[in-house]
């Protein structure tokens, strides 16, 4: 049997459809990953539409194009973040016509994509809707609404990155671990002596907490503690990467109930990480996975005091700590494992695309 033809679009957040188009090749798939534009952070994707030069007619003749791509040459189309290949003002238009020409739709929701803060409100405690309600009006939730309700109709495999997601999609949703980032095949090495250093990456430093992050490393300073913070925003992904290799401790996302692409890079390097993780919302983790979490708790308010203790531990036990997170990484994040299951998920409805039109 010919392997599947796989197309991800059309965006590179958190550099997830790329790690998972990359694993897919491994496994013997003809996977390509094609996006609009080049994101913030350079994650190579296979193709770029809007390269530096390409102008406004030539960028949407591209678009027009790979759509016909995806009609005539793959087998499955994976979208990401909830986007299709139209522009917004004929949203979601090209789903009924790939399902009816007999393609296997795939998504994935990343997060802000789908989640609402009607549902948030409903259900109550921390939340990102709770901490930044300006981010989710009535208006917004209804056009995420709407998305989910154009993917339930016409997708074949829903996906999701995020647990708190589960609360807005329909229940034959899948989680998926983030794919993206491969720990090293030798374990980290222990840290050195001096200055201990936590490590920040904010995408958005409200959503994620940076504030809180800063307040809680000068009052560690205060006390005496010998830390410093090192934030890491603009840099490409590989320079990225490097600075988290050097830190004893990351910080991650302190809203959102869950661990971002920030934290699977920190512990692939072996680095601790700290966030807030919403533990009502992890029944949707194989239970493994879930036993398994390394990511320390903090929520703004204990933040100081956990960062304290971790410091205080020292060195050996933070390397621990960064040993047992790699191994995590090793094991829940790989790409060959977590592409393995989508591929399996792929061939499934296929197959069963094909035993429909006998």
């Amino acid at each position: 049997m010919k392997p599947l033809r796989v197309l991800h679009v059309p965006y590179s957040v958190g550099g997830n459809p790329q790690g998972l188009a990359r694993a897919e090749r491994e496994l013997g798939l003809e996977s390509v990953s094609v996006v609009f534009a080049p994101g913030p952070y350079a994650y190579e994707a296979d193709e770029v539409l809007a390269e530096p030069g390409v102008g406004r007619l030539r960028y949407s003749l591209r678009r027009a194009r790979l759509l016909a791509r995806a009609l005539g040459q793959f087998d499955v189309i994976h979208f990401n973040f909830g986007r299709t290949l139209m522009p917004a003002r004929l949203a979601y238009s090209d789903l009924p016509l790939l399902r009816r020409l007999g393609k296997t739709i795939a998504v994935t929701f990343q997060g802000d994509d789908v989640r609402r803060g009607d549902v948030a409100r409903r259900l109550g405690g921390r939340s990102l809707p709770v901490v930044v309600p300006e981010n989710y009006p009535a208006s917004v939730d209804t056009e995420r609404r709407r998305r989910v309700e154009a993917f339930d109709r016409h997708a074949d495999l829903i996906f999701y990155l995020n647990p708190d997601l589960a609360h807005v999609l329909p229940e034959r949703a899948r989680f998926m671990a983030y794919a993206h980032a491969a720990a090293p095949s030798e374990p980290p090495a222990e840290r050195g002596d001096g200055t201990f250093v936590v490590v920040h990456a904010p995408s958005d430093r409200t959503i994620k907490g940076t504030a809180h992050v800063v307040a809680a490393v000068d009052a560690l300073r205060a006390e005496g503690v010998d830390v410093r913070l090192e934030l890491v925003e603009g840099l490409p992904n590989v320079e990225a990467r490097a600075a988290y290799a050097r830190a004893d401790v990351a910080v991650d996302q302190l809203n959102a109930g869950w661990y971002g692409g920030f934290a699977v890079e920190a512990m692939a390097a072996g680095t601790p990480v700290v966030a807030w993780i919403r533990d009502d919302d992890l029944g949707v983790l194989d239970q493994g996975m879930r036993e398994a979490l390394p990511v320390v708790r903090a929520d703004p308010d204990s933040l100081t005091s956990v960062l304290r203790d971790l410091l205080a531990s020292g060195r050996p036990a933070l390397h621990e700590l960064g040993r047992r997170s790699w191994s995590y990484v090793s094991e829940w994040h790989d790409p060959l494992r977590v592409a393995a299951a989508v591929t399996a998920a792929y061939e499934e409805a296929v197959e069963r695309k094909r035993g429909d039109a006998r």
